[in-house]
């Protein structure tokens, strides 16, 4: 796993050293468009294996994100990048590998994604089990899993981790939109 992060990293960085020069004619919302469509797709790439990754290894990620904020900003590499992460409204590696991934399974339990998705995610209350007190809370069947590599697939990261979101997230009432704001705000604090 370790040679995949390391040719992500050298891909994104090879993206960055080419818009370097170009950076400097362009506004910051036009640094940030190009930088969102090189890099970040970079590293949204096979999100669910993020998630049993040593904190090494997303550190490398992490540090590719931190270099093209600070392309996109003009931020100098020695200053304080939190800041100019949430000026940008980005967030930290692991927190956008969980709000991708819990984007994805909302997308799944309101019929919003592919069927094969929709099929992996099912709540307690629809897989047969016994009628319980907390039913009323979109709470997700998590399959158990033999292997470490099990473990990272989105049928249970994904699910571990929509089971473990706060209860007011797990509202069948809000829009996708809505869902998508109080995340944000949940992993940003």
């Amino acid at each position: 796993m370790s040679a995949q992060f390391g040719a992500v990293c050298q891909s994104t960085y090879n993206y960055l050293r080419q818009l370097r020069p170009v950076a400097r004619t362009l506004s910051v919302e036009a640094r940030k468009t190009v930088v969102q469509a090189f890099v970040s797709s970079r590293l949204d790439y096979c999100n669910s294996l993020l998630s049993g990754a040593t904190d090494s290894l997303v550190q490398r990620l992490q540090a590719v994100q931190n270099a093209a904020a600070c392309l996109v900003t003009g931020v100098r590499r020695c200053e304080h990048i939190t800041p100019v992460l949430r000026q940008l409204h980005w967030l930290p590696v692991r927190q956008r590998n969980e709000f991708k991934m819990a984007v994805l399974v909302y997308k799944s339990l309101n019929a919003l994604s592919p069927r094969y998705l929709m099929d992996d995610c099912q709540l307690v209350t629809t897989t047969g089990r016994r009628r319980l007190r907390s039913s009323n809370v979109a709470t997700c069947d998590v399959s158990r899993t033999c292997t470490s590599l099990g473990d990272r697939s989105f049928t249970a990261a994904g699910l571990r981790l929509w089971t473990n979101l706060p209860v007011h997230l797990r509202d069948s009432e809000l829009t996708l939109l809505e869902f998508r704001q109080l995340l944000k705000t949940h992993l940003f604090s």
